[in-house]
């Protein structure tokens, strides 16, 4: 059974409201989660447009606000301080959010390419991906870390961090730029490795921090503010290299053009950036520096349906350096003349601002104000900093309970012409039955883009014309069946896609069977033909990823129009009757495997709520899209012979139905117990699956319900699964390398989990089962 419900907004996702049913007329991609962006959305969840399907594609799920990147370095924020969820943001927005990094567009075709989706089709598009690192000395990619892109740089700075924190020798830090950006960046990690080696007591003398810049520092600001910096690097010991260009970076060392060899043991480069080198190959116009080149209104001067903004755009009517205000200030007047572009309404000129007031952090809690000859010193400027920036996050993190939409006027559906009225017209008219069947001409065209894997069993499949498929069982084989459907839970269909057929595929793979053929049943919301083409070809394109990997062949299926998006599968597999695994074969002794993490049942309740952090369902995708196959080759191979996967039942109620048959005890060590990240979260604020009741009724076989009631994880044993992993038990002999190949495989998270106990003579499942929970902590 499917462990989650679908989310109210999918409705909106794919055109409909609670009130009627708008089809899609117009499709916004927003590429990038840039500061720009993240007000857009803000915007369309505040005021939607019927008619519209907004979607974000972003290589990250999180964005940092560049403001508060020089505080987290420094260690006065944490992470979720200073880094925008785009998961919730884009559910409020009611847009699609798809993980994923974009790697080109063509504007003729109005397609986007992805690294891991197929083409993406777009009415207008906005793009606001930041900048990369810019330089064309030799080594630089190689032997030093980029500030750009800013969206990971944490990432790649914990990497530095714990490359310093272990050392105990001496450690040379070089930050080559001399700009806001390098000077903050510079002083906020002294002072974060400083502080680390102080709680290490380890001698402060053996960090060297070395900042260089072919310039002076800070040229676009005040004598007064170069001033008082020059001042706090020689108090802090950091030696400041200025007029003097880098001409080549070595393995630790950097060569100058006066012939100096400057050594390091890790060198940040912050220097000018450029923009993504795909950028270019769009055919749109671009600066120097390989910026999109925009006019006063953020739209593309090579194509009126592209938007830029952020510092990956350069304004030819307006030029402005680039800085994170003019990013924010972007946002108001894009979302306005996104709107207008939809509506076929005249565009806005939008002037930014010549000067703006900079607070440059000190890395301690102290900053400096700068704004045209104006200069400032203090620690409350930091603080009033610190509210500024907190309060700009909030209006992107605290968001307000989702309203429902009023019925849509047809105002995008009157300006995308005729087709779509008619569309909308002939909604109250659509037919049942065989009549509701997504229609021939769709149908072709989508399984001519497919790629379907053959298998010489198949012998009438898809791409024949005949009634049904025809499908022979390798000789000496037994037919090993089922299917599964559920409706969607997710805005991106083609991850949808992948789960769906991942979660069908399972049950085969349980079983220690081959899955030969696959019939697909699909539902799309009705809408304009090609709308409903692109979401029934990317649901498509996603399960055939699924189905391919398990060498699994599509042999067809049925669509049909519906509310809302919804797949399955009936699957057939083969197996030779006596290598089946069932639940029934555990033994005394055998050692208890699971797969995969569990709580993908309470994270995906959080989400319907808004409350679950877009990393958390990242996490939990990524392992909903990772099939079952190789693991049950594993597991076969250690000698496995029962084998069950852990979906709707939770695991508890997977386990008891392999006890019941067995006839076995069992004891589970709860604290081996493999969980996604956020669920305890979720469980602290009673957010659970609405499964999770019915599951709680299995309790009966807890022989120890009392003791472990209270345990933090107890609940975890009553979450429902989608696309679960392998519940398995193998001899004890064995269990140590058999894990160690499911790592190997990729099952990074695969455990032992308990221990298969004592016969019970008897199919009644109370009492069979004992938790082991955390031990108790000594007073």
């Amino acid at each position: 059974p499917s462990a989650v419900t679908p989310r109210p907004l999918l409705r909106h996702r794919m055109g409909m409201t609670d009130q009627a049913v708008v089809p899609v007329v117009k499709d916004i991609v927003l590429v990038g989660g840039g500061h720009s962006h993240v007000h857009v959305l803000k915007s369309f969840g505040m005021k939607p447009l019927p008619g519209v399907r907004l979607t974000l594609i972003s290589r990250d799920v999180s964005t940092p606000y560049s403001g508060m990147l020089p505080g987290y370095i420094a260690g006065h924020y944490e992470f979720d301080d200073c880094h925008i969820d785009l998961h919730p943001l884009a559910r409020f927005a009611g847009a699609t959010l798809i993980h994923d990094a974009v790697t080109s567009i063509d504007t003729k075709s109005k397609t986007i390419q992805c690294a891991n989706h197929p083409d993406i089709t777009y009415d207008i598009v906005s793009i606001d991906v930041g900048i990369t690192p810019a330089s064309d000395v030799s080594g630089v990619k190689e032997f030093t870390t980029p500030v750009k892109p800013i969206d990971s740089f944490s990432q790649r700075w914990h990497r530095v961090l714990s490359k310093i924190e272990s050392s105990s020798k001496e450690f040379r830090l070089v930050v080559v730029g001399g700009g806001a950006g390098g000077v903050e960046l510079c002083l906020a990690m002294q002072y974060r490795l400083l502080k680390a080696m102080e709680d290490r007591n380890i001698d402060k003398k053996l960090l060297i921090v070395s900042l260089i810049t072919r310039g002076g520092i800070l040229p676009t600001h005040n004598w007064g503010v170069r001033r008082i910096f020059r001042r706090v690097f020689k108090e802090r010991g950091v030696d400041v290299v200025e007029e003097s260009t880098v001409t080549e970076v070595k393995q630790g060392s950097l060569q100058t053009e006066k012939g100096e060899s400057i050594p390091f043991d890790e060198c940040i480069w912050c220097t000018q950036a450029a923009g993504a080198s795909w950028l270019k190959g769009t055919g749109l116009p671009t600066d120097s520096a390989g910026c999109l080149v925009i006019d006063d209104k953020l739209v593309s001067t090579g194509d009126p349906c592209v938007f830029a903004a952020g510092d990956c755009a350069s304004n030819s009517v307006h030029p402005r350096p680039k800085a994170g205000v003019f990013a924010v200030r972007q946002g108001p007047p894009l979302a306005e003349n996104l709107r207008r572009h939809a509506l076929g309404q005249d565009l806005l000129p939008f002037v930014p601002q010549t000067a703006f007031l900079g607070l440059i952090s000190t890395g301690d809690k102290n900053a400096i104000l700068s704004r045209s000859q104006f200069f400032l010193e203090g620690t409350f400027l930091w603080m009033w900093k610190d509210s500024i920036d907190r309060k700009w996050m909030e209006k992107y993190t605290v968001l307000p309970e989702m309203a429902t939409h009023a019925k849509p006027p047809p105002e995008v559906a009157v300006v995308a012409g005729e087709k779509a009225l008619s569309t909308i017209a002939a909604l109250p008219m659509r037919c049942g039955g065989c009549g509701s069947k997504v229609g021939p001409t769709i149908l072709s065209r989508v399984i001519e883009r497919l790629h379907v894997e053959e298998r010489k069993e198949v012998l009438i499949g898809l791409k024949d014309p005949d009634d049904a498929a025809v499908v022979k069982l390798p000789e000496g084989t037994v037919a090993v069946q089922t299917v599964d459907f559920f409706r969607s839970f997710i805005n991106d269909p083609y991850v949808f896609g992948q789960v769906a057929a991942n979660h069908a595929l399972s049950d085969i793979h349980a079983m220690g069977a081959e899955a030969l053929s696959a019939l697909a049943l699909a539902t799309v919301p009705f809408g304009l033909e090609e709308k409903v083409e692109e979401d029934l070809y990317h649901i498509m394109a996603g399960a055939l990823k699924i189905l391919n990997e398990s060498k699994c062949a599509l042999v067809g299926g049925h669509t049909t129009e519906g509310p809302e998006l919804s797949l399955g599968f009936a699957v057939t597999g083969a197996a030779m009757p006596g290598d089946i695994l069932r639940k029934e074969g555990l033994e005394p002794g055998q050692q208890i495997i699971l797969t995969k993490p569990l709580g993908t049942g309470a994270l995906f309740a959080a989400d319907m709520r808004s409350k679950a952090k877009g990393r958390w369902i990242a996490e939990a995708l990524a392992s909903m899209t990772q099939t079952n196959y190789r693991a049950a080759v594993i597991l076969r191979k250690y000698g496995s012979a029962a084998c069950t996967d852990v979906t709707g039942f939770g695991l508890l109620g997977h386990l008891v139905e392999m006890t019941k048959a067995s006839q076995v005890r069992a004891q589970i060590l709860l604290q081996e117990l493999p969980v996604f990240e956020g669920f305890e979260e979720c469980v602290k604020q009673g957010i659970f699956s609405s499964l999770q009741p019915q599951n709680l009724r299995l309790r009966r076989a807890l022989l120890n319900l009392e003791e472990v009631a209270e345990e933090p994880l107890y609940p975890v044993l009553f979450d429902p699964q989608t696309a679960g992993g392998l519940l398995a038990a193998v001899p004890k002999e064995v269990v140590g390398k058999c894990v160690e190949e499911l790592h190997q495989a990729g099952y990074k998270r695969a455990s032992i989990i308990g221990e298969v106990g004592g016969r019970t003579h008897t199919d009644s499942a109370v009492d069979t089962i004992e938790i082991i929970g955390q031990p108790a902590r000594a007073q």
